[in-house]
């Protein structure tokens, strides 16, 4: 699908969605926030409720599959059930493999690699990492698993958890924009 989106469901984790936001959009990246819901109120797994920029009908009004390249991304925070309940949109996960069939990457943290990611076809020798204790869904579609905060393989960014989330998200920054644009802004914000 054109475009960047991040999708929250009841349950995502905070961090590990506010912090990439931030990042991309300081380096210029219009990450939409999707909510799954019919109304655009999330709330997250430590009860802070959030107003995402879209509802999921909105969304889907607006989404286009047409010319998809690995500058479009689909962003997928964690924290549970959030990850289970993204991972239960049938919808969004048949478009999360439209999108990825087209060429378009897609990025997830914390649980999300394992619960939504392990859905995508061909990720046998991929790199990836997620939360400890969600490795074996991973392992079992014959991903390469890291204990690395943050692994980069082709259009697939995975994070290992909130106190990665930063880092995770200059990881999709530099996929986007370059590596440039996000030394830029990791120094802007004293990293």
């Amino acid at each position: 699908m054109k475009g960047a989106y991040i999708f929250f469901a009841n349950g995502f984790e905070e961090t590990e969605a506010l912090a990439p936001i931030d990042v991309l959009r300081r380096g210029g990246v219009d990450i939409r926030i999707v909510s799954i819901y019919d109304d655009r109120t999330v709330t997250g797994s430590h009860r802070i409720p959030m107003i995402a920029d879209m509802s999921f009908p909105e969304f889907l009004e607006e989404v286009r599959l047409e010319g998809t390249t690995a500058g479009d991304i689909m962003v997928f925070p964690g924290g549970m059930p959030g990850s289970t309940n993204l991972a239960a949109c049938d919808r969004l996960m048949e478009l999360m493999l439209d999108h990825y069939a087209a060429g378009g990457s897609v990025a997830a943290i914390c649980a999300a690699p394992s619960v939504v990611l392990s859905k995508l076809p061909g990720l046998a020798g991929k790199t990836m990492t997620c939360y400890d204790g969600f490795e074996p869904a991973l392992l079992e579609k014959g991903v390469k698993h890291t204990k690395e905060g943050v692994a980069t393989d082709g259009n697939i960014i995975t994070g290992r958890g909130a106190g990665h989330a930063v880092a995770f998200g200059l990881a999709i920054l530099a996929h986007l924009k370059g590596k440039e644009t996000a030394d830029k802004v990791a120094a802007s914000i004293m990293l």
